[in-house]
């Protein structure tokens, strides 16, 4: 009995064939890493504005 699934990867053609298809072209792009680069580059700040404050005082 058939589910009328074919499994892409069970040949090369039919691997190409769902490869370079439309649908597989939808892909979200990946978020900026900015904000993240920022928010670690200002804990870092902190951090370090913290450690001399609490070696100094």
């Amino acid at each position: 009995m058939s589910d009328g699934y074919v499994d892409p990867s069970g040949n090369t053609e039919q691997f190409r064939a769902f490869a370079t298809s439309p649908d597989s072209t939808a892909v979200a792009e990946s978020p900026s890493r900015l904000p993240l680069v920022l928010g670690v580059a200002v804990v870092g700040v902190l951090l370090v504005a913290v450690a001399t404050w609490l070696a100094l005082s």
